[in-house]
């Protein structure tokens, strides 16, 4: 999943009941093994992802998209807050073809409710190589709460996930 930084991501999903890990890095792009340095610029291509692995026993793929949508703006286009380009876009990425129904008919059910003042323009797209992103990214949240970045922009979609999902967050 894309939902801008994946700092932000990181940090919502790991905090998730059910999620076993999440790897900060790179996905959608065109060139192998991007550096960060190089995708933040936009021109490779690749969106930060994360990837998530879950006990489906748990939380099913449903519920991890419904906390995606709820924890990041899915209605700007390359842009999550002041974090703008194709690198920011929000995006999921499938594995299978009952991941890319369930995300597309998520889609619609939350168009339909209109819970958001602009359509989603979230893309879904069969998932193709993810490459993990520097170490330094890894767990970058807890390892820097204090950081104003952090402070500013991932804590409030913290905060967003444990008003709106407490049951299914870890203890």
């Amino acid at each position: 999943m894309a939902g801008g930084c994946f700092w932000c991501t990181e940090a919502v999903f790991q905090r998730v009941k059910g999620v076993q890990s999440v790897l900060s890095g790179f996905t959608g792009g065109f060139i192998k093994n991007p550096p960060y340095r190089e995708v933040v610029t936009g021109r490779t291509g690749h969106a930060e992802a994360v990837e998530i692995t879950y006990d489906p026993q748990q939380i099913t793929y449903k519920e991890l998209l419904e906390i995606f949508f709820a924890t990041h703006d899915p209605t700007t286009l390359n842009r999550q807050q002041n974090d703008v380009g194709t690198q920011y876009r929000s995006a999921i990425f499938y594995h299978s073809k009952e991941q890319q129904e369930i995300a597309e008919s998520l889609i619609q059910e939350l168009q339909k409710k209109e819970l958001f003042e602009n359509p989603i323009v979230t893309q879904v797209t069969e998932a193709g190589a993810f490459y993990p992103a520097e170490e330094e990214h890894y767990n970058y949240y807890n390892q820097h709460p204090d950081q104003p970045y952090c402070q500013y922009i991932i804590t409030p979609k913290v905060q967003k996930l444990r008003a709106g999902f407490a049951s299914k967050l870890k203890n």
